[in-house]
């Protein structure tokens, strides 16, 4: 008896030996830009990806797997369940990546039943409080900001230019830390840490790679492995399509395949660190993109690339993998999407869902489990255009196979769209809306109905404010990514731009920081609603200015930043605001 019972607590306490009633880990990898062509177990005989291929041999893989044709849309449904309009994210920039606050991520989800969670990598759904990772469920993070390392929004690596993928400045739990390294190793190495220093309960640990997004910047030991290669090539006797290269398109396939190279091997680590913590079998792997490839290349015969509806944009890799629970090297066929993951993981985790909140996926396990599921001809509803969805232009509803595209004008006649059988036109090359008419204005049916309840959601007919003046942050980074304005306002110096903000009352410190030094005899502007604060400047050239001892009081408004000199207005990279009361 004593032996038995020396033997239960050891089963029990041993490091790596999971009690019986502990929740499953949970790691989530997402990498940025990757297409499903670029995998060597999707058929792709040039990119060397052995981790992964592994991954994919032992995993459930949903074959029809979907996403937002770009990225902050397809985060945020990820992150929530939800269509990305649900949430207030419409766009990657133009202030449409910020997503409301009262949104209930999966980190929101799974910490309710215990779980420690951490955020490494791209984010790109609010910089700034209360839309952070720490402000939605996380408790480790270490991120860039806006949608890209080296893009303007991301001001502490914009300026490296060609080296802002090496040795960042990044944002470790909302606060700026310098980082030694190349970013995919850095983001590795903290999610281990992460990983390693929870390892003893449950946790959910999110790698979300900013690679192999533009930049195209990857350390010279994996770009030699295909600086001798033509990515045009050894495809033969495959009868996808293919699109034609520039010697343009293949030099970043080169450099994008050294940088997924790099990834895979980054993801082995973390393999082998589940395993060698003895912790492999009671540990959900997904891994996934979050959207297709950016650049011409290899894409498996896919039509489209990133931002398309068509399959090319939003058909991405999917595999996930419970040792403990499942069989693996199963193939699914069923259309699921990244909507379908939040209530996937909350099945997985026993963690009950939000309540009082749509969520628009569905719980995979029946499938994953080969039981028979009623929803084979569910709807999916695909949109992409700048700003806000515009009716009927790069816009898609699939249905089971059947998958109507509409790129055309808001008053179009129904043979003005595409209709395809996905399962006998995987490619889309055959349009069947002259010989199935009807069946093409039941699915328009569908669209419209989903077009105007998403674009009437309140997250995104009130766009969610950043909050200024808060504890929770001071001081303020307002960064590019998140103004809005006029369209596109990316790196132009003379571009009329704003922050949807919210600000307590207070005096402040505003510093203004320009993409190239202004000055001469002009004038600062601060225009908050009604308020407008002007200071006169005679100076030289510079690419900081600041206005001192600001009051504002407590207002929702539209903040409007500019120098005016020379009839000419300036909009500053991002600004810094202080609250100094």
């Amino acid at each position: 008896m004593k032996h038995l019972l020396f033997l239960l607590l050891t089963v029990f306490t041993i490091p790596g030996i999971c009690q019986t009633n502990q929740r499953p880990n949970v790691i989530l990898i997402i990498t940025d830009d990757q297409g499903y062509g670029d995998l060597g177990y999707h058929g792709n005989p040039i990119i060397q990806t052995p981790h992964l291929d592994k991954l994919a041999a032992a995993s459930v893989r949903l074959n029809n797997f979907y996403v937002s044709p770009v990225c902050a849309p397809t985060r945020s449904s990820l992150m929530t369940g939800r269509y990305s309009l649900r949430t207030g994210v419409h766009d990657t920039y133009n202030g449409g990546a910020i997503m409301a606050s009262g949104e209930v991520t999966i980190a929101e989800v799974l910490k309710k039943v215990g779980y420690k969670t951490g955020a490494f990598g791209k984010w790109h759904l609010g910089d700034n409080f209360p839309s952070r990772p720490g402000d939605q469920g996380f408790d480790e993070s270490v991120i860039h900001q806006a949608g890209g390392m080296g893009q303007p929004g991301d001001f502490t690596t914009y300026f490296k230019f060609d080296r802002s993928y090496f040795d960042p400045v990044l944002w470790h739990n909302g606060q700026q830390e310098s980082y030694n390294g190349y970013c995919s190793d850095i983001f590795t190495g903290e999610a281990i840490k992460f990983i390693e220093q929870n390892k003893e309960g449950s946790f959910f640990c999110y790698l979300a790679y900013n690679a192999p997004h533009t930049p195209l910047q990857v350390p010279d030991e994996y770009y030699r492995l295909y600086r001798e290669v033509d990515p045009a090539q050894g495809f033969d006797g495959d009868d996808r399509p293919f699109p034609e290269m520039t010697e343009k398109d293949k030099e970043d396939a080169r450099r994008v395949y050294a940088m997924v190279t790099n990834i895979d091997d980054n993801i082995g680590k973390v393999l082998q660190k589940l395993k060698d913590m003895g912790i492999d079998d009671h540990t959900v792997v997904i891994f996934m993109t979050d959207n297709g490839p950016q650049q011409r290349r290899y894409i498996a015969g896919l039509r489209g690339r990133k931002g398309s509806v068509y399959r090319g944009g939003v058909r991405v890799p999917f595999f996930i993998r419970y040792p403990g629970k499942w069989k693996g090297d199963k193939d699914i066929k069923v259309n699921t999407a990244h909507i379908d993951i939040l209530p996937t993981l909350a099945s997985i985790c026993n963690a009950p869902l939000p309540r009082g909140v749509k969520i628009d996926g569905r719980d995979l396990l029946p499938v994953i489990r080969g039981e028979r599921v009623e929803w084979e001809n569910r709807s999916l509803f695909f949109y992409w255009t700048r700003k806000y969805p515009e009716l009927y232009n790069n816009m898609a509803l699939q249905k089971g196979p059947l998958k109507l595209v509409g790129h055309t004008s808001f008053d179009a006649e129904i043979n003005g769209f595409q209709l395809f059988n996905i399962e006998s036109d995987p490619f889309e090359l055959e349009n069947l809306v002259g010989d199935k008419e009807n069946l093409a204005l039941q699915l328009k049916e569908e669209m419209d109905a989903c077009y105007y309840e998403l674009t009437a959601s309140p997250h995104l007919v009130n766009q969610p404010r950043i909050a200024i003046g808060t504890e929770h942050e001071n001081p303020v980074y307002l960064n590019r990514n998140d103004a809005s304005g006029e369209r596109g306002v990316w790196t132009q110096e003379e571009r009329y731009g704003k922050w949807v903000v919210s600000i307590a009352r207070g005096t402040y410190d505003v510093e203004y920081v320009f993409i190239k030094p202004v000055g001469g005899q002009g004038t600062l502007y601060l225009e908050a609603g009604t308020l407008i604060n002007q200071k006169s400047i005679d100076q030289d050239k510079t690419d900081r200015l600041i206005m001192e001892n600001v009051f504002l009081p407590e207002m929702d408004t539209d903040l409007i930043p500019f120098y005016l000199v020379d009839d000419k207005r300036y909009f500053p990279l991002y600004l810094k605001i202080t609250r100094i009361e």
